[in-house]
């Protein structure tokens, strides 16, 4: 949920748990949170592969800090470009971005197909597990899509953390718009329907992403070439 608790980085602890007013960011990502330096000094080692200062402040095409993600990630389109889309984040944004992925591609599919997969919300049921389970067993046959870290228990885990009563619930429906304005980002909708075509390999109605992914990617990397900007180039989807 938009507003969940922060916990420290290293042992999990709230800083209502360890008697703190508040946790400690780590002061190059500014991401990070720690009860204190014991905490980060046990993290070190593996957060030092994913720490780097923030570049939203000197490259203004840097993606935003998203709402409801605790791992801040700069460049998501160059890395859904390279596969590495949901590498480097905690599992909790991991779930939340496939279970997200998900729902809108159900949504996409529903809208502008008619087409549905059985049993799930779009057919009468309570739930969309069936589906998300096979969406996820997909991701897992995507060689490297998924975190270092991911097993195949995980497909359980990521089931019940989608039925656990989260914004992001296989059992309720979502739009383009509930999405952008949950997150915080007008191109959160377009990241997401990239994500299910790598796992789904085909965008809805047949769509390839490919261009606007390779567009989005040039676009972080620092701009567009012949003097062109975002504001002059839509690279939102219609729907």
């Amino acid at each position: 949920m938009a507003n969940e608790t922060k916990t420290c980085a290293h042992c999990k602890n709230t800083a209502d748990a360890r008697g703190l007013p508040c946790l400690q960011a780590c002061a190059r990502c500014k991401t990070a949170l720690y009860c204190g330096r014991d905490c980060q000094k046990a993290d070190y080692k593996s957060h030092k592969k994913v720490c780097s200062k923030p570049v939203e402040h000197s490259n203004p095409y840097a993606a935003p800090r998203l709402h409801d993600l605790e791992q801040h990630v700069s460049d998501p389109f160059t890395r859904l470009d390279k596969g590495t889309y949901l590498h480097d984040r905690p599992e909790s944004d991991t779930f939340k971005l496939l279970i997200d992925s998900f729902r809108i591609r159900q949504a996409d599919d529903f809208d502008y197909e008619n087409k549905t997969t059985s049993p799930s919300i779009y057919t009468g049921a309570a739930t969309s597990t069936e589906p998300f389970r096979r969406y996820l067993n997909r991701a897992t046959a995507c060689k490297g899509l998924l975190p270092p870290w991911w097993t195949p228990e995980k497909i359980e885990e990521c089931v019940i953390f989608g039925e656990s009563g989260a914004w992001s619930d296989i059992r309720k429906k979502v739009t383009k718009h509930e999405v952008i304005q949950h997150y915080g980002y007008d191109k959160m909708p377009l990241q997401l329907r990239l994500l299910a075509e790598a796992i789904y390999g085909v965008g809805t109605m047949g769509h390839n992403g490919s261009d606007v992914r390779k567009m989005m990617t040039q676009i972080e990397s620092g701009g567009l070439p012949n003097g062109q900007t975002m504001r002059t180039i839509d690279i939102s989807p219609k729907r």
